[in-house]
């Protein structure tokens, strides 16, 4: 038992990250006085964010960019259009194919048959254990799960899920099924049991931004691990696991519990006593599902927090919220393969970490560790653009000036995030103050 483990916590250490996805979804034209070259600049916006390569999306940005009335006010608003969906295929889905990097992959989906279009649903992404496919965890969900969530269980071969293809094949069945079905981006929920589990906290820490909260079942993480749990500051995270459980020792959840404890986080910790006839305590309890779906829904991300935390390894430097580590010192860097050991930087936990906060009206103190430049993304939910925008880094003014909201940033952004509310229309890049200046 102990050698499994030692073998299931070494395929933990593994690089994430995942490409631009395009905005699928289609919008309305907004209501302007001059609906022709509103109609123009809708489906240039929308012809961008759906563009399927940076090549074909930079000529149409070109276009965007000298239409006549283009502005950061007129985009924004064409963004933010409500979207129209057709009717989809309903009910259980249980062989679709999605492909990963030239390669095929499966995923099982369940629509409610009660789906309507013109409203909108929260969206649970599953992941499944070893031995066990999408399919199979579709057919245990479906029959316990009501008629109010759009539910999807993907396919990786022995639930390998913290792989860079598996993570990027969560994120990208996701942006799919956003452009398909009316989900609530807000209200995007990942699970996993076993392994599933383990994708469920190393995905989930990787990308807390984008998700309503994450349920991680009968699974745990190595520790080199640990400082990525920062990065859920502002997600909720619902723990359960079995007391008698044989495979995954209960003392993996316990540990994690502690250090969301130790950081002040929220969280749910469900320990059950439940055993089954093959697999012990390693299973989920089906008595388990009805206190998890009202804790679900419970859930929906809020307003852009004012603080945001974020731990970054050397390969992993995309944007998390408002903010972006864009050059670190020399720090580690997890293989896009499976590894057999440790390097010292690993095993040292040597990650770049960034905390940023609107501490007053205009004004961001950003406190990092082996962060040599960042960037902040901001709107005006996070300052006033009318007024100078003071950064503090590590208790040193490193920037102080306006700035100024862009259309590029805007569109950048919002193909990149594939959000239509969340938009960002300014960046400020900061170089951060040497220590001994």
């Amino acid at each position: 038992m102990r050698h499994a483990l030692i073998i299931v916590s070494l395929l933990f250490l593994l690089l994430f990250g995942f490409p631009i996805l395009g905005f699928t979804e289609e919008t309305e034209s907004p209501s302007e006085h001059n609906p022709e070259t509103s109609t123009s600049l809708t489906s240039l916006v929308h012809d961008y964010l759906t563009a399927s390569d940076s090549e074909s999306g930079q000529t149409v940005l070109s276009d965007i960019l000298a239409h006549p009335d283009v502005s950061v006010s007129t985009v924004s608003e064409v963004i933010r259009q409500p979207q129209k969906f057709l009717q989809q295929p309903v009910g259980p889905q249980p062989a679709k194919e999605i492909t990963v990097r030239g390669r095929q992959y499966r995923y099982s989906l369940n629509v409610p048959s009660s789906y309507d279009p013109a409203k909108i649903y929260p969206l649970i992404v599953c992941l499944h254990g070893a031995g066990f496919t999408g399919e199979s965890y579709l057919e245990r969900w479906v029959p316990r799960l009501d008629d109010n969530y759009i539910l999807v269980c993907p396919t990786v071969s022995m639930g390998a899920w913290w792989s860079r293809s598996a993570e990027e094949l969560v994120l990208k069945i996701v942006r799919t099924l956003q452009g398909h079905y009316h989900i609530d981006r807000d209200r995007v929920f990942l699970t996993g049991m076993s392994n599933g589990g383990v994708g469920a906290w190393i995905i989930g820490m990787h990308h807390a931004d984008m998700f309503a909260g994450i349920a991680p079942m009968a699974s745990g993480i190595d520790d080199v691990l640990f400082p990525f749990l920062d990065n859920l500051r502002n997600t909720p995270v619902y723990i359960i696991h079995g007391l008698h459980d044989e495979v995954m020792p209960v003392s993996l959840s316990r540990t994690l519990v502690n250090e969301m404890v130790d950081r002040g986080y929220q969280h749910v910790y469900q320990e059950h006593n439940f055993t089954h006839p093959h697999a012990g305590g390693h299973f989920f309890p089906r008595e388990e599902l009805p206190a998890l779906i009202s804790w679900f829904d419970e859930q929906k991300r809020g307003p852009i927090s004012q603080r945001v935390s974020v731990v970054r390894d050397a390969t992993h430097l995309q944007s998390f919220s408002w903010v972006r580590i864009d050059a670190t010192d020399h720090i580690a860097a997890f293989s896009e393969q499976l590894i057999d050991q440790r390097d010292k930087l690993i095993a040292e936990k040597v990650y770049a970490k960034l905390d940023a906060e609107v501490i007053a009206p205009n004004r961001i103190a950003v406190k990092t560790k082996h962060v040599r430049r960042y960037t902040v993304f901001l709107n005006d939910e996070l300052v006033d653009f009318s007024q100078p925008v003071t950064v503090v880094t590590n208790g040193k003014v490193s920037f102080e000036g306006h700035i100024t909201p862009d259309l590029n940033t805007l569109l950048r952004q919002a193909r990149f995030r594939n959000h239509t509310h969340r938009l960002y229309s300014a960046q400020q890049t900061i170089e951060v103050p040497d220590a001994n200046e």
